[in-house]
């Protein structure tokens, strides 16, 4: 599926804010961008998957990747529509909230292996990812976001 990158992605305040969390918590760049070109451009076109949801009482995906929406099999306007519960299947459900619970307490985890379920009902492992707290510049609390490059059909 290719996702045309017109009128889809972050605004580059989102994707500022992905890449500004991400050197906070890790202290490692999540990606080389290159100086001259928009960052959204950027993440949107990266060789990994990256992906945010939003601070709902149920939250809701904001922000997906070309890789992203392509592994989940979703145009941009379903996934950003999309609880991110939705991307794991119902048994794996506890053992997400308990990990996003770990990452909210400690700010970021790193190496997380899990399933997840495209729209499709493909499951797929994603294996080391990096998942990270999303502070704005006044440590307001914005959701959480994941990078991963590997993943593992099932």
């Amino acid at each position: 599926m290719r996702i045309p990158l017109t009128g889809v992605g972050a605004t580059e305040e989102h994707a500022r804010l992905l890449v500004d969390s991400y050197l906070r918590w890790t202290g490692k760049q999540l990606l080389v961008l290159m100086p001259g070109q928009s960052v959204k451009e950027q993440l949107f076109e990266a060789s990994i998957v990256i992906l945010s949801h939003g601070i709902e009482e149920d939250p809701v995906l904001n922000y997906g990747n070309r890789r992203g929406l392509s592994l989940w099999g979703m145009e941009w306007e379903t996934f950003t529509r999309t609880p991110s519960r939705l991307t794991a299947e119902q048994m794996e459900r506890e053992e997400r909230d308990r990990f996003f619970e770990e990452v909210t307490a400690n700010g970021y985890v790193d190496n997380y292996t899990g399933i997840r379920i495209s729209s499709t009902g493909q499951r797929f492992y994603i294996v080391n990812a990096t998942v990270w707290n999303l502070l704005d510049e006044n440590d307001a609390y914005r959701g959480q976001a994941a990078a991963f490059k590997e993943y593992q059909m099932i």
